[in-house]
């Protein structure tokens, strides 16, 4: 479960109690990449010319692609990827343990869901019964399927959290509409909504399978669905669990299969980011970035935008204007609320996570995994 959008504001005194509590290295991290900038708009290295933040590769002892990540903790994460794996890691990533569900090497796992160290929800992407939901209460030692797709029409794409029991799923359009899938148990047992709430599909609109953010929620009721490869990219919103939407259009390339909103950010009900573009390493992304200050119901675009196509976007812990957004040429960081964005790196990480403790993790291809460490 994403929790970074449900931060609320807190005194200066609890947020210090926070801070030594998970100890002054992730705290560094956060002050370091929120902190005043340099005249030439650098990360501010401090007085002692100290190296500033950075990714710290982890070995996760495989090749598959991830591009579903949830960071629980500092200490622990879990990853899901390409030929049906699924890492967890409790230690920093010192070590990653391979949980991946038996008989799963087929299915391409896009998106994971983790409640605490031992339960966590990975969906499977592809058409008809190759999406799937899993489940685990054990810390992956055994999995349950609670749902797979029967409809050779449907495309499941991502999957979101309110709280421990209550979530979402949503798959591609079907006879012109969005599906959303609901669960009241924790993602035991799914069942399809009625789409009479749903707003009709463009021609060839998708979602994209790129990072498991395509789908968010913030605090109880609110959700978010992104869009691509029609005339428009959108955002669709619903405050009540995924009952009725409303769709925005947004400033984001549009109007071809491969371009479009890849992955949204909501910091609270209200603030959110956007970022895409198109995913082919030929094609120029401009205005790859967009922010709502309303829920949603209007778009802008940034004004200095990332340099390329993003496929993930993360608010970093207990700050209400900084951000990370990363894709196959980089990791750019905004601390305007999305405004304007600087390239922090160049590798390539295809979806990225930050935690209440202070921890932002990363992942992507060829069995990439990072920590921001100072």
């Amino acid at each position: 479960m994403r929790g970074l959008g449900k931060t609320r504001r807190t005194s200066n005194k609890v947020f210090t109690r926070r801070l030594l509590a998970v100890g002054v290295c992730g705290a560094a991290v956060v002050a370091a990449l929120t902190g005043p900038a340099q005249a030439d708009g650098a990360v501010d290295k401090g007085s002692s010319g100290a190296k500033p933040p950075h990714w710290e590769l982890k070995d996760s002892g495989t090749d598959a692609r991830f591009r579903g990540l949830a960071a629980v903790s500092r200490s622990t994460a879990w990853l899901a990827g390409s030929k049906g794996t699924v890492l967890r890691t409790t230690d920093g990533g010192a070590k990653w343990r391979n949980v991946s569900p038996p008989g799963a090497a087929d299915l391409e796992f896009r998106d994971v869901e983790a409640f605490d160290g031992r339960r966590a929800v990975v969906l499977a992407i592809g058409e008809g019964e190759a999406s799937r939901i899993l489940r685990t209460e054990d810390g992956g030692a055994t999995w349950t399927e609670s749902f797979r797709n029967t409809d050779a029409k449907a495309f499941y794409d991502c999957v979101t959290f309110f709280d421990a029991r209550h979530g979402l799923a949503m798959s591609d359009p079907v006879d012109g509409k969005f599906r959303i899938l609901s669960t009241g148990d924790g993602g035991r047992s799914w069942k399809v909504l009625p789409s009479t709430g749903m707003p009709p599909a463009q021609e060839g609109e998708a979602g994209f399978a790129a990072s498991g953010q395509c789908l968010v929620s913030s605090g109880p009721r609110d959700v978010w669905l992104a869009t691509g490869g029609a005339a428009r990219a959108r955002v669709l919103h619903s405050s009540d669990r995924g009952r009725t939407w409303t769709a925005t259009d947004t400033p984001v390339p549009a109007g071809d299969p491969a371009r479009g909103v890849f992955a949204l950010a909501f910091r609270d009900r209200t603030h959110g980011i956007a970022v895409g573009g198109d995913y082919r390493a030929d094609q120029a992304s401009p205005k790859a970035a967009a922010v709502s200050g309303n829920a949603g119901r209007t778009w802008t675009t940034a004004g200095t935008p990332p340099p390329a196509y993003r496929s993930g976007v993360t608010w970093l812990p207990h700050s209400r204007t900084s951000a990370l957004a990363v894709g196959p040429t980089g990791t750019d960081l905004t601390r305007d609320g999305g405004r304007t964005w600087r390239t922090l790196d160049t590798g390539s990480y295809d979806t990225v996570d930050c935690t209440p403790d202070l921890a932002c993790w990363a992942a992507g291809e060829k069995g990439r995994v990072a920590r921001l460490e100072r």
